[in-house]
């Protein structure tokens, strides 16, 4: 059964406004269903809900206990299903900032003086920032300023006996380049013991998680970044990783977490496990997700495939990673993301005439991976994000507007 964007649609209210938005990489829209489950455990929170019965065990530990209590235990449960791990895996905190804080912290009896930690260009400059407090080495993996990847063969130089963590993003947020995870965890296991924690928020709303597939020790997801409540979590493989940690700074990175919040996690999970057709008989929530998932990955690929072929055949657009002999050939896999600019033309006023009419982009901010690759130089560039809910007429929408121009 193909992909039914129309019914997609439906599921998210915001839509009826009259936007075109193409802005998920910064604002993805919410889904009703996500919202309503947010106002309901808001008031729910406080309540104690009635007992199921005395009869097991489990029942008697939560007596008298209030309702939110469930609902950081569904949020769990629910980002488990998201990665596909075990709920006692899961730590949830108010961003991924604080939880990659609370983690370097956590690690410290691991950290010695002659210890290192390897960050990629291509992580968001706040979580470097929040990785590079550990008081060790820092040492940074290099951009193909061409294409934006960052090749995996170059981390045989950079891991060594004293790694102890490595850190990844699943993909670039702006450039849509997705980063060769297991390649860099081989070479990682082979030349060390270092944790490799990867940074999923970019790559979760197009792809499902799958931590084999990875290879990975920890994975970070922003859920805000998915249409989900604002919250993070961190996922460990092994919930036996827990040992080789001081387990309080990373419980301390959830204290003062929104039950109300909490709550919207299931019904995000829920949401998008049922974008695509339900398998027949009876699936659990992660079969549905994965089956879900495989539908929504191949009709944003196909929405993907004429955005960058269509922008890309007007000689004035560059598009950042993708235009220019540098980037001829690359075959890595890139998310429906892209940010490009018009020659001639500054970014503010190519997404002053996409506002104009009725596309919602975001111009670009600048990175030290994006100002290396030029950004300043052609006058900014401007974002583009899909969504579940864009169609192909949303991409020839923004084609006919950045033609006028270009």
């Amino acid at each position: 059964m193909a992909y039914d964007v129309a019914s997609v649609r439906g599921l998210y209210t915001s839509l009826s406004d009259g936007w075109t938005y193409l802005n998920a990489h910064d604002c993805p829209q919410i889904p009703e269903r996500v919202s309503s489950a947010v106002a309901r455990s808001f008031r729910l929170a406080p309540s104690v809900p009635i007992p199921e019965g005395r009869g097991g065990s489990h029942s008697r530990q939560t007596l008298g206990r209030p309702e939110a209590d469930n609902l950081l235990a569904g949020a769990r449960h629910a980002v488990a299903d998201l990665v596909g791990a075990s709920a006692d895996c899961v730590v949830l905190g108010p961003s991924l900032p604080v939880l990659y804080s609370a983690l370097v912290v956590a690690m410290s009896p691991q950290f010695r003086s002659d210890s290192s930690l390897i960050v990629s260009p291509l992580d968001r400059p706040e979580l470097t920032a929040a990785l590079c407090t550990a008081n060790v080495q820092a040492r940074a993996a290099h951009a193909d300023l061409g294409t934006g990847e960052a090749p995996a063969w170059q981390y045989k130089e950079l891991v060594d006996g004293t790694s102890r963590l490595i850190s990844l993003p699943a993909a670039h947020p702006q450039l849509g380049i997705a980063t060769d995870i297991a390649g860099i965890v081989d070479i990682a296991r082979e030349r060390s013991r270092a944790w490799v924690v990867v940074d999923a928020s970019a790559y979760a709303p197009y792809y499902c998680i799958n931590f084999d597939e990875w290879g990975a020790d920890i994975i970070g997801v922003d859920l805000g970044q998915l249409g989900g409540p604002q919250l993070s979590a961190l996922v460990f493989r092994d919930s036996a990783m827990f040992n080789r940690l001081t387990v309080d700074p990373l419980r301390l990175a959830g204290l003062g977490l929104s039950p109300g919040l909490a709550g919207g996690v299931p019904a995000l999970v829920d949401h998008l496990a049922n974008l695509g057709p339900v398998p027949e008989g009876r699936s659990t929530r992660r079969a549905r997700l994965v089956a879900s998932m495989e539908e929504l990955s191949a009709y944003l690929r196909s929405l993907r495939d004429d955005l960058y072929t269509f922008l890309g055949t007007w000689p004035d657009v560059h598009i950042l990673g993708a235009s220019g002999e540098a980037a001829a050939g690359a075959t890595m896999e890139r998310l429906p993301r892209l940010t490009f600019g018009v020659q001639g033309v500054p970014a503010a006023t190519v997404h002053e005439r996409l506002f104009d009419n009725g596309i919602i982009t975001t111009l670009a901010a600048p990175t030290p991976l994006l100002t290396d690759m030029g950004l300043e130089e052609m006058g900014g560039a401007v974002t583009v994000g899909l969504g579940p809910f864009n169609t192909y007429a949303d991409i020839e929408q923004l084609i006919r507007v950045v033609a006028s121009l270009a």
